[in-house]
């Protein structure tokens, strides 16, 4: 251990997933205000399933507008389609996914991960390569861990390995604790959607409470 202090670790930045996107019209014409309003670092498509081709022409609509905006578009699992899309990575749920991902995503785009069960997952995950961690997603059966779990897995990633870890919220509340226990990245995205004020308004409001949060916690050191 040197005597020299890691470099603070950068504020937590967004990552919104999408709605179930089937025809990617509404979300292209919508997509750059929205970006433009806060601080996203990627998006993550979701895809209806359907055939490869659609599949593929949906993810080359949406990429030039998420990346002009200077974010990157991942596709949820579908990692087969993510060089032909144009798009820059695919989240993968679970160890075996990203396993099976990796040759065809490496070097050149991003493989990030979810569905880490155990903290052994998570560290396996790491070794291999992730991008970064997602925390607290629901289950095939829509359930997931409380948020404090989802707030101590992130602090125990945070203090101790490289890779960046984001938190999955469901909420605004869920956005603030996250980010202040060490996430890199809060993903939104049903919440924001549903918003009655619309999607911009959540999003604004999302970016100030992880900012806020960074900005008040107690500094965490790792990363170094």
């Amino acid at each position: 251990m040197s005597n020299k202090s890691p470099p603070p670790r950068p504020a937590p930045r967004l990552y919104l997933a999408t709605p179930v996107v089937d025809d990617p019209a509404s979300l292209v014409a919508e997509l750059p205000g929205l970006l433009a309003s806060a601080d996203v670092a990627a998006v993550l498509l979701r895809l209806k399933e359907t055939d490869q081709r659609t599949m593929i022409s949906r993810i080359k609509a949406l990429a030039p507008p998420v990346q002009k905006a200077g974010a990157a578009l991942l596709v949820d699992g579908h990692a087969e389609l993510v060089a032909r899309g144009g798009a820059d990575g695919a989240h993968l749920a679970g160890i075996a996914a990203l396993e099976e991902a990796m040759p065809s995503l490496k070097p050149d785009r991003i493989a990030g991960v979810g569905a880490l069960a155990t903290r052994h997952d998570s560290m396996s995950a790491g070794e291999m390569g992730a991008d970064y961690v997602l925390f607290g997603e629901p289950d095939a059966n829509g359930q997931r861990p409380s948020a404090q779990a989802i707030a101590e897995r992130l602090d125990w990633w945070a203090e101790l390995f490289e890779p960046p870890c984001v938190g999955f919220a469901t909420s605004l509340e869920e956005a603030y604790d996250f980010a202040a226990n060490g996430a890199d990245f809060v993903l939104v995205g049903e919440f924001v959607w549903a918003d009655p004020r619309g999607p911009k308004a959540a999003l604004i409001e999302a970016d100030a409470a992880i900012k806020k949060a960074y900005a008040t916690a107690p500094v965490i050191q790792g990363h170094g």
